[in-house]
């Protein structure tokens, strides 16, 4: 049942007995496919989400083509755009799809707004997982408006490679990841290649010194 799967997150065993029966009644425990759109622009949201296993992404695409990805829903999270639109009765402004295959828990709104007024272990759970993704979405902000696409890129490849090692991400990926184009991307690795911090290849893409790019990653503008 949704409500046992919901008993293992640690921000949501408190829950007093009256929210416990709101879930076991109305919450739905939901399997999905990787790649399955869970809302484009200007749907209604009609349920509230959190995410059990796998991940979701949220991207914007502008009218040229351009994507974004504003931030990532993991295990044990909710989505700050499915949040923000229930609360202001909002359609969705950007587009979200699961990388992996999803496991999660469905909320209908009726349930999510009963939950909000009725129950604080709710409404903390809530607002706490809305507070770390807006903080995470103001530093792309800040990141894309003033950070130096050298150190944003080398901080992506030590992300996803601490140790070193092939990364299995595209170009275009990279650039989608970080808010340029994909030619932005390709002249910088290829800059950093040149200074032996990455290799490059036919579709492959080998971070050979991630001390190099760490120091780059956190290195002042200048």
């Amino acid at each position: 049942m949704a409500i046992d799967c919901l008993g293992s997150l640690p921000a949501l065993r408190h829950l007093d007995d009256a929210a416990r029966d709101i879930l076991a009644r109305q919450a739905e425990l939901v399997t999905l496919k990787a790649g399955t759109v869970l809302f484009r622009p200007g749907d209604l949201c009609a349920n509230f989400l959190i995410v059990l296993e796998g991940s979701v992404r949220v991207h914007l695409l502008s009218e040229l083509g351009r994507e974004i990805v504003l931030y990532r829903v993991g295990p044990g999270s909710t989505c700050i755009l499915t949040t923000s639109c229930l609360i202001g009765s909002e359609c969705y402004s950007a587009e979200g799809v699961t990388e992996t295959a999803v496991s999660a828990v469905a909320l209908p709104k009726a349930a999510f707004d009963m939950l909000i007024t009725r129950s604080g272990v709710f409404r903390d759970f809530v607002f706490r997982s809305f507070g770390a993704r807006l903080t995470d979405l103001m530093k792309l902000v800040s990141e894309v408006a003033f950070g130096r696409i050298e150190c944003r890129l080398a901080e992506a490849l030590v992300k996803h490679a601490p140790g070193g090692g092939v990364i299995p991400l595209t170009h275009q990926a990279l650039a989608t990841e970080l808010g340029t184009a994909r030619e932005v991307v390709s002249r910088q690795l290829k800059d950093f290649e040149h200074r032996g911090l990455v290799g490059l290849g036919r579709g492959r893409l080998e971070v050979l010194d991630p001390g190099g790019l760490r120091y780059l990653a956190t290195a002042a503008p200048g």
